[in-house]
């Protein structure tokens, strides 16, 4: 059944990427998977929080305990989504070692969490931190490419989207990361899991700091130059 399951995600997220191509056939291949993955970042993080915070049980107090129906339908379409976006990157070559790292081990979790059917609330609750900040994620290249995002809106959406991965992803994440491996019902190989992707969350983390510092100080140098260019624009006035 969660064969058919993921099978069935699979082809879905297939057919819609299908569908978009069709539908921006102008726009090109990576237009198109990059709306799939804006789906799935919507439809993923609704569904997993369903799972968490109505459906439960919250993962900091349940770690490790049997998976439930709604929370395997949760992973297996997640699972089908990360089959459908590894072998595009791979076939596309449009992404590096680090995100296709993140691909493959978010893929190993959720086929060991369906396979073992334990630990499913505190995969679900990794989905639901690492996908939150994607929709601004692609919402930030779309942007890129209507050259939109030198404006109010793309700072905007980089600074909701810094905020969310620092205080969900790494902030929180360090909780559920902490909750998982103290848990004595949690398999010495889902903790190993955690260990790998709480490790990419804080390279991710790195990296993000790093663009931070190198757009703060593009933002302050092209205020400077303004300044300065309003204030020869003084001297001229008032010397004619």
């Amino acid at each position: 059944m969660l064969v058919l399951q993921v099978f069935c995600s699979l082809i879905g997220w297939f057919c819609l990427y299908l569908l978009f191509c069709c539908t921006f056939a102008q726009r090109g291949a990576e237009w198109s998977c990059r709306l799939v993955t804006l789906s799935h970042g919507v439809i993923i993080v609704l569904l997993t929080a369903y799972v968490l915070f109505v459906d439960g049980p919250l993962p900091f107090t349940h770690a490790g305990t049997e998976n439930t129906e709604l929370q395997s339908v949760s992973l297996a379409v997640c699972l089908g989504y990360f089959f459908f976006d590894m072998c595009w990157c791979v076939c596309f070559h449009t992404e590096g070692p680090l995100m296709l790292a993140h691909h493959a081990g978010s893929i190993v979790g959720i086929l060991l969490a369906l396979i073992m059917g334990v630990s499913g609330c505190e995969t679900c609750g990794a989905i639901f931190g690492s996908e939150i900040t994607n929709p601004l994620l692609q919402t930030r290249w779309f942007l890129r490419q209507l050259g939109l995002y030198d404006s109010l809106l793309g700072d905007a959406v980089d600074l909701l989207f810094i905020f969310l991965f620092a205080t969900v992803r790494v902030g929180v994440g360090t909780v559920l990361f902490y909750c998982e491996v103290t848990s004595p019902r949690t398999t010495l190989i889902m903790k190993l899991g955690g260990v790998a992707m709480y490790t990419l969350a804080w390279v991710f983390m790195v990296d993000i700091a790093r663009f931070c510092c190198k757009k703060s100080r593009a933002k302050y140098k092209k205020w400077q130059e303004n300044n300065k260019l309003k204030e020869a624009q003084k001297v001229n006035g008032k010397s004619e």
